[in-house]
C-alpha cells in the first residue's frame, strides 16, 4: 500500500520523484551557475581565476557543515519538519546570493546556501526508514537516475538565463525552484520516522550513536571512500569552465558537453537499479571501482602523450562518470546499512565526512589546474586508488566477499510497514 500519514497518501513512483527533487536542489545550485562562473569572477573583481573555484567549494563546505545537525535533529523531531525548515532557509540564502555585491559576501552566502541545502540529507534517512539492503540500493539508484537530470539540464538552463538576464537571476530562480519543491513536500510527503524511534537529544545518546557510526568499519571506510570519489567529481565540476575556456577554447560548448557526460551517470544509475538485486552491491561497486581506476589511468596516458582532443575527453570523462555513479550509489547504501537504528545521525555524520572530505580533495586537485587536462585525469586516478585502499579496509582486505543477511533484506519491517514496492 502507499505511504500514508493522516490524509496524505503517496505512491512509490511519486515518492521516488519527490526524493529526487529534494536531493536535486543541492546539485542545481552548483550546475546551473557554472556557465556564469567567469562572469561572476569578472563582475565581483576576483584577481586569480583559480579562486573562482571557491564558488563551488564554499557551497560544498557549507553542505558538509550543515549535515552535522540536520540529520541529528530529524532523529528527534521527525523528517518532515526538518526538510521543510531547511528548504525555507535555502530559499532565503539563494536570494541573498543573488543580491551580494562583493566576492567575500557572495562566498559567505554560498556557505549559508550549502548549509541550508544540506537539509536534504534527511531524504537519505527517509529512504533508510523505509528500505534496507539491495532494495534500498535500488531506490537510491532510481532516485539518483532522476536526480541526474539536473546536471544534464541545469547548465543549459543557466546559459539560457544568462542570455536573457544578469547572472543574479540564476540564484533568484534557484529560490523559485526550491519553493516549488517545498510546496510539493508540504502537501505530499508523510512523516516516515515512527514515534518510538525518535531519539532524545542527550549527550549520551548522541555520543552512543556517533560511536556506532564511526566505530563500524564498513560505515566509516565506505564513507571515506565516498568522500574521495566525490572529490574527483568536484574537481571536474570546478575545472570544467576553465578547461573549455583555456584548453579547448570552446567555452560555448561547456553546457552541452557537461550534459553529455552527466547523461552517462544517469544510464549507469538506471543500470544499477536493474541489476543490483541480482548481483549485489559489493560485486557491482568493487568491479566498477577497478574499471574507474583503469579508465582514469588511460586518461592520464592520453593527456600526457597527446594534446587531448575533445572527442577523447568526452569519451573518457563519460566513462569515468558512469563508473563514479555505479560506485557511489552502492557505497552510500553499504555505509548506511549498519546504522539503520540511528539513520538520521548516521546520514549526518557520513554526509559531513564525505562532503567536507570531498570538498578538500576537490579543492586540492582544482588548484593544480595548469591549462591542460592532466591535473583532472591524474587527480581522478589518485582518488580511485585511494578509494580502493579504503574499500579493502572496509572489507577486511578482500573484495567481492559475500555479506550478511542485511544486504539481501527487502524492507525493514521492524521499522515501517507502509510501503509495497511497485515494480
Amino acid at each position: 500500500m502507499p505511504l500514508s500519514r493522516g490524509t496524505i497518501r503517496i505512491g512509490f513512483g511519486e515518492f521516488v520523484a519527490l526524493a529526487a527533487a529534494l536531493m536535486s536542489i543541492q546539485a542545481i545550485a552548483i550546475d546551473s551557475m557554472l556557465p556564469a562562473l567567469p562572469t561572476i569572477v569578472r563582475v565581483l573583481h576576483v584577481a586569480d581565476e583559480n579562486n573562482g573555484q571557491w564558488v563551488v567549494t564554499a557551497y560544498v563546505i557549507g553542505m558538509g557543515l550543515g549535515q552535522l545537525f540536520w540529520g541529528l535533529i530529524s532523529d528527534r523531531f521527525g523528517r518532515r519538519p526538518v526538510l521543510l525548515g531547511g528548504l525555507a532557509l535555502y530559499i532565503a540564502a539563494a536570494v541573498f546570493c543573488g543580491l551580494s555585491d562583493s566576492f567575500a559576501a557572495f562566498l559567505a552566502w554560498r556557505v549559508a546556501h550549502g548549509v541550508a541545502a544540506a537539509s536534504v540529507v534527511v531524504t537519505r534517512s527517509v529512504i533508510r526508514d523505509l528500505f534496507s539492503g539491495r532494495h534500498m540500493a535500488r531506490v537510491m539508484s532510481l532516485t539518483f537516475m532522476i536526480f541526474l537530470m539536473v546536471p544534464i539540464l541545469a547548465p543549459s538552463v543557466g546559459q539560457l538565463i544568462l542570455s536573457l538576464a544578469p547572472w543574479r537571476y540564476i540564484f533568484i530562480l534557484l529560490g523559485v525552484f526550491a519553493a516549488a519543491v517545498w510546496l510539493w513536500a508540504f502537501l505530499r510527503l508523510p512523516e516516515t520516522l515512527h514515534p518510538e524511534y525518535r531519539l532524545t537529544l542527550t549527550r549520551s545518546h548522541v555520543v552512543k550513536a556517533a560511536r556506532l557510526v564511526l566505530g563500524n568499519r564498513e560505515s566509516l571506510f565506505y564513507t571515506l571512500a565516498m568522500g574521495v570519489m566525490f572529490g574527483s567529481i568536484l574537481s571536474y565540476v570546478g575545472m570544467m569552465p576553465q578547461i573549455f575556456a583555456d584548453f579547448f577554447r570552446r567555452a560555448s560548448l561547456m553546457p552541452a558537453i557537461f550534459a553529455l557526460c552527466a547523461a552517462s551517470m544517469g544510464v549507469a544509475a538506471y543500470l544499477n537499479s536493474r541489476i543490483v538485486g541480482r548481483f549485489g552491491m559489493r560485486h557491482i561497486s568493487h568491479t566498477v571501482l577497478l574499471m574507474f581506476i583503469a579508465v582514469t589511468a588511460l586518461h592520464v596516458l592520453v593527456a600526457a602523450a597527446t594534446h587531448e582532443k575533445l572527442w577523447a575527453f568526452v569519451l573518457l570523462q563519460s566513462a569515468t562518470m558512469a563508473c563514479f555513479s555505479l560506485t557511489l550509489s552502492n557505497f552510500g547504501a553499504m555505509a548506511m546499512e549498519p546504522v539503520g537504528s540511528v539513520a538520521g545521525i548516521g546520514a549526518s555524520l557520513q554526509g559531513f565526512i564525505s562532503t567536507c572530505g570531498g570538498a578538500i580533495v576537490g579543492a586540492v586537485i582544482g588548484r593544480q589546474f595548469n591549462g591542460t587536462t592532466m591535473p583532472l585525469a591524474a587527480g581522478a586516478l589518485c582518488c580511485g586508488l585511494a578509494s580502493l585502499l579504503l574499500v579493502l579496509f572496509a572489507e577486511g582486505g578482500r573484495l567481492f566477499r559475500s555479506h550478511h543477511l542485511g544486504e539481501d533484506a527487502s524492507i525493514d519491517r521492524g521499522q515501517v510497514a507502509m510501503v509495497r514496492r511497485r515494480m
